[in-house]
């Protein structure tokens, strides 16, 4: 059966595995931790929540990191022992056993601090830059977009902007080409309040596990079943001066890997400080 597996039963761990759940578009998701216990527990009280949130997904647990052999997607959140996201050398060491295990599974690194973690695992364990995102750009997005909304006395769902670079102090906002209920949103917003958006952005960073978790719930299903959605996530670029460096970027996801890396449309200003976010 095609399932999601988890490793981390923390706050983002479980937040995701929820998140996931509540869509219902895969039949399974194994959260897998040390601590079995906790992740059982989780998962039975994300199961016991279905009747209400209506959802047919099964969720259960597993303490082995080799449990997540044969998903369709890896997801790297947080230890339910502490408080930080797999990262570091020990998160490396984790992707290490990945892929000696031989799994082809694409791997979403759901922290807001992994983006490091991303970088050596394509470069020192060869990891396919295609084939490991990180979607907690997808929830910087999304907290900006709430406050652009309030800014036009409106909801947030109806604004639809790009963060590209490097949150929090490299990030930069597409206001060239962002909108809001079919309109060019610099029309809409005068310059010193898109100025005052702009300086709100190290503030939002890092975003909480439910932001997390909901971002890396989407990013997920792309990469399980497809999408024709566009998402914006961490990915290692393989092009141009930079084409080390792990940025935010728009692409676009396939079953199993970034289809393509897309070029939101910038003015001169913004693509500057872009280049200079990657340079970093």
């Amino acid at each position: 059966m095609p399932f999601i597996a988890i490793i981390g039963a923390g706050s983002l761990g479980g937040a995701a595995a929820h998140a996931v759940a509540r869509r219902d578009r895969v039949p399974l998701i194994r959260l897998i931790d040390p601590e079995v216990s906790v992740a059982r527990g989780k998962a039975l009280d994300i199961q016991q929540s279905s009747a209400i949130d209506g959802f047919r997904t099964r969720l259960d647990a597993a303490e082995a990191i080799e449990a997540a052999a044969g998903a369709d997607v890896i997801v790297l959140a947080d230890p339910a022992a502490g408080q930080q996201e797999h990262a570091g050398e020990s998160g490396l060491s984790l992707v290490r056993r990945l892929v000696r295990s031989g799994t082809n599974a694409p791997i979403v690194c759901a922290g807001a601090g992994q983006r490091e973690l991303m970088a050596h695992a394509v470069a020192e364990l060869h990891v396919d830059r295609g084939r490991i995102v990180g979607s907690a750009p997808l929830a910087l997005e999304s907290a900006l977009r709430a406050l652009a909304g309030l800014a036009l006395d409106g909801s947030g769902v109806e604004v639809a902007l790009r963060v590209v670079g490097v949150p929090p102090r490299g990030a930069v906002v597409a206001w060239e080409e962002a909108t809001a209920h079919g309109q060019m949103l610099r029309a809409q917003l005068p310059a010193h309040v898109i100025a005052a958006l702009n300086a709100r952005i190290p503030g939002l960073w890092p975003p909480g596990p439910f932001a997390l978790g909901a971002a890396a719930a989407f990013v997920t299903e792309a990469l399980a079943i497809g999408s024709r959605r566009r998402f914006t996530c961490f990915v290692a670029m393989d092009a141009g001066p930079a084409r080390t460096a792990v940025a935010a970027m728009p692409v676009e996801l396939a079953r199993g890997s970034v289809r393509q890396i897309l070029e939101p449309d910038l003015t001169r200003q913004e693509r500057t400080l872009l280049e200079n976010a990657l340079e970093l």
